[in-house]
């Protein structure tokens, strides 16, 4: 087997120049087990030293081998990967000396995603799925705060309330607040300062643009994992140009992912090969201001997810920008050039020289400040999962376009992309926020109503009436009624008619004698 044609098991990263009779094949070619791919690696190096070109040369190698690819694109040039490259007489030369026999113009299978919908197909996770911690970080909460985001989660899941987008975040945060004191007997202290100071976090996080991250549909995570027709693996190349100016988002966003992975995906051991290589870009960006817990959580995950057949990339300027118990967990490391022009810089150059196996015929120290573009310290695992001598390396050259790629090409990608119909229209089904806009809205409505009648009011009201009638043509005790005034007005009426013919006839009569006489 050739490894320089980078047929199955190997991946091609250059030539030594140092001393590749010591290396186990007579060609002097560096190269990567695929069988150890899953064993993490670091890219490191100074501004300008080629670590871009080598993480492409990496993805294209993964690729080959079937094995799926996800990176962050920080500046805009690992698009290229989508474009087959352009050949010229510098090019040919490199190929030459480095003696790669198959060596063809080729572009790789790519699927582009950004957070904001612009550059690709928008990436969505959920309000749940993303979790209190990691969303704290998003919004740089303090402690209490965070403690009262935990509780709004809480409150969600004891009432069955959905939390996709940050609308209904901001809904269950209305909540809180209007029952402030209940919540805090029941779950602990809410103050309405913490909440003031969360909603201030949201509406900032929304005017960046956060909000188009979560909602529906979610992120897939075997939509990370697929392969072409032609067996290569897909890379799926996440834009962030504008995320990494958001730190906290680009960090938590990328931790998040990968601790999906890690608790979703199955236990397969050593395979031949990754199912699934992770690349984290401006690694430092993760480790800076993080909390003990979190970074005791990216610990746990790089040492563990090995097992899950996933592989995991730092990239980054300097060594320690990763910290020591992760950094001794990468197995393959390539070291680009680092100028010692300042004290940290010549710390960094003798923490990058510790963290090799030595090679007696290389002063590493003094080889990493003088090593030109292109060039690298290489050492990856070997058979046994042994890691070979540090070797002063010429990095192959990816077959893809090394440069950004137009937007015409972006958009003709985008749209042959086999995931493009599932998530570029946004979905919005009823969760928190509207079960709760509903709620208020019935609330209001009842108590606009008149209260509902029972029947026994209504037989009380009817059975009121009725005596009312009855007390008006009857009478009660305290007052005569009608027939009663009726029959005393009749009676006297009555009464004065015979009274008045009785007095006449009786004053008729005695005039009347009167006169006979």
């Amino acid at each position: 087997m050739d490894p320089s044609t980078g047929t199955t098991g190997t991946i091609l990263i250059g030539k030594a120049v140092t001393t590749p009779t010591s290396l186990p094949d007579s060609h002097g070619q560096v190269y990567l087990l695929s069988k150890f791919g899953n064993r993490h690696g670091l890219v490191a190096g100074a501004t300008g030293t080629g670590k871009t070109v080598t993480l492409m040369t990496l993805a294209e190698g993964f690729s080959r081998q079937g094995v799926p690819v996800f990176l962050a694109d920080v500046k805009g040039d690992v698009a290229g990967l989508a474009m087959a490259g352009t050949s010229s007489d510098k090019l040919q030369a490199r190929v030459a000396e480095i003696g790669i026999g198959d060596y063809a113009s080729q572009a790789s299978p790519v699927v582009f995603w950004d957070l904001f919908g612009k550059l690709g197909h928008p990436v969505r996770t959920t309000v749940s799925e993303m979790g209190p911690t990691l969303l704290a970080r998003v919004l740089e909460l303090n402690d209490t705060q965070s403690g009262v985001l935990d509780i709004v989660f809480k409150l969600a899941d004891d009432r069955g309330l959905l939390l996709l987008d940050l609308e209904d975040l901001r809904a269950l945060l209305g909540l809180v607040a209007a029952e402030r004191k209940d919540i805090s007997t029941s779950y602990g202290l809410v103050s309405a300062q913490s909440i003031g100071a969360i909603q201030r976090s949201l509406l900032r996080l929304e005017q960046e643009g956060g909000e188009m991250f979560f909602g529906e549909p979610a992120l897939e995570l075997t939509d990370l994992m697929r392969t072409h027709t032609d067996g290569r693996g897909v890379v799926n190349i996440l834009a962030s140009d504008q995320l990494v100016l958001k730190p906290r988002l680009y960090s938590s966003f990328l931790l998040w992912l990968l601790s999906e992975l890690f608790e979703n995906l199955p236990e397969v051991g050593d395979l031949d090969k990754p199912k699934l290589v992770f690349v984290f870009d401006e690694a430092h960006l993760l480790f800076d201001d993080a909390p003990p817990a979190l970074q005791q959580r990216v610990e746990q995950v790089v040492r563990l997810i090995r097992s899950k057949g996933v592989g995991v990339y730092f990239c980054s300027q300097f060594p320690d920008d990763v910290p020591d118990n992760i950094l001794g967990q990468l197995g393959n490391r390539v070291q680009h050039a680092l100028r010692a022009f300042t004290p940290r810089d010549q710390k960094a150059v003798k923490t990058a020289a510790q963290t090799f196996v030595a090679n007696p015929a290389l002063d590493v120290a003094e080889t990493i400040s003088q090593l030109g573009t292109g060039e690298a310290l290489v050492s990856t695992l070997q058979e046994k999962g042994v890691p070979m001598p540090v070797e002063k390396t010429l990095v192959a050259p990816p077959r893809c376009r090394m440069g950004a790629i137009t937007e015409a090409e972006r958009a003709q990608v985008r749209a042959g992309s086999p995931v493009g119909p599932r998530y570029d229209t946004r979905i919005d089904r009823d969760s928190a926020a509207e079960v709760l806009a509903q709620k208020a809205t019935a609330a209001a409505e009842q108590a606009k109503a008149p209260p509902a009648r029972t029947r026994e009011q209504d037989d009380a009201d009817e059975g009121g009436f009725s005596q009312s009638v009855k007390d008006a043509v009857f009478g009660t005790k305290r007052r005569q009624g009608m027939v009663e005034t009726m029959a005393k007005q009749t009676a006297r009426t009555v009464g004065n008619q015979i009274g008045q013919q009785i007095l006449r006839g009786l004053l008729g009569g005695i005039f009347g004698g009167k006169a006979r006489r």
